[in-house]
């Protein structure tokens, strides 16, 4: 990983350019970076959590999208043709290619891009606006859910797309049951409303559950994590007929006891990456200004920073919730 120079941006008549200000870093460019990330196609500009502003925008962009507009970015694409796509559940595209896995990303001054991927930001700054799509995730998950008001969330991983499962649940009235190996993590996913947390490292996960569900178990379980071993804690733990989410990804074949699929009558489902409708979720709950937007950000460093900022992340990689790459 290193800073180097790349060809200046052309912009098509129906695209905009976004002066980039804050990208962050995420769980998958730290994969990419340790050679760890089954989905990257190498090399690869990474970066496709934004805060921009609009520099200047093509013939054909709708009027509502001005320079100098804050905005973010949605950075998956579809193809429209696949089976996903066709049930309009376009995030979850056969074909999609994520900025900074599969194709370039936006870590980097400027980059241009088609106007339908651009999402207007409010009010919040582009240093808040990096922060959007990971969260949007989590709150997709929820929405996978169908979670309610009656029900006991576990959400298995308190980073960023765990912190926003915790936060969209309990806007919808749910008891939430934060799981985390760090201590850190579980003080905030308190402030942003968890009403249990558990360190699944020094404490009886099973005998907690109980004591927190009166013997049943929770009723949704979302894992955020992506090992072997809160796979099978997801599935070992939700209530009968609970419902089991899976965002993360498992670096490592998991073993299950597939009686419980049968015995516990189990949805799970998968939720990959986020919804249009996530993402103007998201930035509403920003506008509010409770979210502890500065407790979320381990770290903003400037470009030439970013490959020690890496090293040192790959070093302690359950200490950092996001780094910011300023580049203003």
């Amino acid at each position: 990983m290193g800073v180097v120079g790349i060809p200046e941006e052309v912009m098509r008549e129906n695209e905009v350019l976004l002066r980039l200000e804050y990208v962050g870093f995420c769980g998958s460019d730290l994969s990419t970076y340790m050679g760890k990330n089954p989905m990257v196609k190498m090399p690869v500009i990474p970066g496709h959590e934004v805060g921009a502003v609009i520099e200047k925008v093509g013939r054909s962009v709708p009027e509502g999208l001005k320079p100098g507009m804050v905005v973010t970015v949605n950075p998956y694409t579809n193809c429209g043709k696949c089976a996903s796509c066709r049930n309009k559940r376009v995030n979850a595209c056969q074909h999609n290619e994520t900025l900074g896995v599969q194709r370039n990303g936006a870590m980097r001054e400027y980059i241009a891009l088609p106007w339908e991927k651009i999402i207007p930001a409010g009010l919040l700054t582009p240093r808040t606006c990096a922060l959007i799509e990971p969260m949007s995730v989590g709150f997709h998950a929820v929405s996978r859910a169908q979670v309610t008001d009656i029900d006991v969330v576990m959400v298995i991983g308190c980073g960023m797309v765990g912190m926003g499962a915790v936060v969209r649940s309990v806007q919808r009235g749910a008891t939430v049951v934060a799981a985390d190996i760090d201590d850190e993590k579980l003080s905030l996913a308190k402030e942003m409303g968890a009403c249990y947390v558990i360190n699944t490292k020094t404490e009886d996960v099973h005998a907690r559950l109980l004591e927190i569900t009166s013997g049943f178990g929770p009723d949704v379980v979302i894992e955020a994590v992506g090992s072997p071993i809160t796979y099978q804690m997801a599935v070992n733990e939700v209530a009968f007929t609970g419902r089991v989410i899976c965002i993360g990804y498992a670096k490592a074949e998991v073993s299950f006891q597939t009686k419980f699929f049968v015995q516990k009558e189990l949805d799970i489902r998968g939720s990959r990456n986020a919804e249009p409708s996530d993402f103007r979720a998201v930035i509403h709950y920003l506008e509010k200004g409770s979210c502890p937007v500065d407790s979320l950000i381990s770290r903003v460093v400037k470009p030439e920073e970013a490959a020690t900022a890496m090293q040192k992340w790959s070093e302690a990689p359950g200490k950092v919730f996001r780094i910011l790459v300023d580049f203003t």
